[in-house]
């Protein structure tokens, strides 16, 4: 298991293989994020996109998927504490294979929680051609090693 004295600045973790199909796509914008250029491939054509695009927001679900499996071996989860930033640098479409990975950036100790220090880190979401889609600063509460 990871503790909080195990993380270190510039450390990486990555993740990686997940593949959005066109009905996962459409299924998720229809649910949460139903804009025409995520559920009708059609119209979509008349969009500022010219294609189907993937919602951002199932781009960040995607990337926390990944993210989870990259850092499965954190005591006590990945319990997060907000994000300072969420980019999407580039539109993700039906068909793209998708991997993460996860530098920190960062620690200190919790000033409230002493079981417990922040990690932040920087999460960069890539398509299989390696081009950057989805960029997140955010930052978790992280167990202590017991003494």
């Amino acid at each position: 298991m990871l503790y909080f004295e195990d993380f270190a600045a510039g450390q990486q973790f990555s993740h990686g293989g997940y593949t959005i199909g066109e009905a996962d796509a459409v299924a998720f914008a229809r649910e949460y994020d139903p804009q025409f250029f995520h559920t009708d491939p059609v119209a979509a054509k008349d969009s500022f996109f010219g294609i189907l695009v993937v919602s951002g927001w199932q781009t960040a679900a995607i990337s926390m998927r990944l993210k989870a499996q990259a850092m499965k071996d954190v005591a006590g989860g990945l319990i997060g504490l907000g994000l300072e930033a969420v980019k999407w640098p580039l539109a993700v479409v039906p068909g793209d294979t998708l991997r993460v990975l996860i530098t920190v950036t960062g620690k200190r100790e919790s000033a409230s929680k002493p079981r417990y220090g922040i990690v932040s880190y920087r999460m960069e979401t890539f398509n299989q051609n390696d081009q950057m889609v989805m960029t997140a600063l955010t930052s978790v509460l992280t167990l202590r090693r017991p003494v």
